[in-house]
């Protein structure tokens, strides 16, 4: 392979990190205004949530056209194959980052109710931890180091744990207040949302891990979500 070819073939590569650097970039963007026009109940930040989804979409279609493409002419082998490979699952999972963060926000258009703020302060708190994740992800793979990625891997089971206690606090707040019922109701699926970004950060960590070592993760992935409730277990991408 000539020295011309080698020099293209690695531009490829970097500009498909490049594109996954902004994409990851938007995504994290896209959840922390998500929570902060929930918890203030901000629609017009919410709004703006909601229209930016279009563009995450642009850029997952831009990453996959880019992946084919540099696929169709490079043929690449082993490793670097894996690397255009991950790219495009690692856009896919971004995607779906954006598209709960978007939910998240239209919860924002559906609260009337005065909400007691020790109940927005676990969803804030659950929010930081699956920024912190994402964020941690992205570095992970900016730095193509499995070891960081492992770290996202094994702290997804405490955003599964803050999720279970909010599940418990919003349950019992609508038993003990029916007027409350639709409001808790939004903010609990709001909470899953949340709870979904945090699983979305830890495909993107055993992807990593696929890159560096060639391997899937074998351990089975720690979890300690307990609700099982069927209407909050299912994402609703109205």
């Amino acid at each position: 392979m000539s020295e011309h070819i080698v020099k293209a073939y690695d531009d490829d590569l970097a500009s498909l990190t490049t594109m996954l650097a902004q994409m990851g970039g938007l995504a994290e963007e896209q959840l922390s205004r998500s929570i902060e026009a929930l918890s203030r109940r901000d629609t017009k930040l919410a709004d703006r949530v909601i229209q930016a989804d279009e563009k995450l979409d642009a850029m997952e279609v831009a990453v996959e056209e880019k992946a084919i493409l540099t696929i169709a002419k490079r043929q690449p082998m082993a490793r670097d194959l894996r690397v255009i490979m991950v790219a495009i699952r690692i856009a896919s999972d971004l995607e779906r980052i954006g598209d709960l963060a978007k939910n998240i926000a239209k919860r924002s258009h559906a609260i009337y109710d005065n909400i007691p703020r020790r109940l927005t302060k676990g969803l804030e708190r659950m929010g930081e931890l699956s920024q912190a994740q994402v964020k941690l992800v992205l570095d992970a793979f900016a730095a193509t180091d499995d070891a960081k990625a492992l770290e996202v891997w094994r702290h997804d089971e405490d955003i599964d744990a803050l999720y279970n206690s909010i599940f418990r606090e919003l349950l019992t707040y609508m038993m003990e207040d029916p007027r409350m019922i639709g409001a808790c109701t939004h903010l609990l699926f709001a909470a899953k949302n949340i709870e979904r970004i945090g699983d979305h950060a830890t495909n993107i960590a055993e992807n990593i891990y696929y890159l560096v070592n060639g391997e899937i993760l074998k351990e089975q992935r720690p979890k300690k979500d307990k609700t099982s409730i069927t209407p909050f277990s299912a994402v609703n991408n109205d």
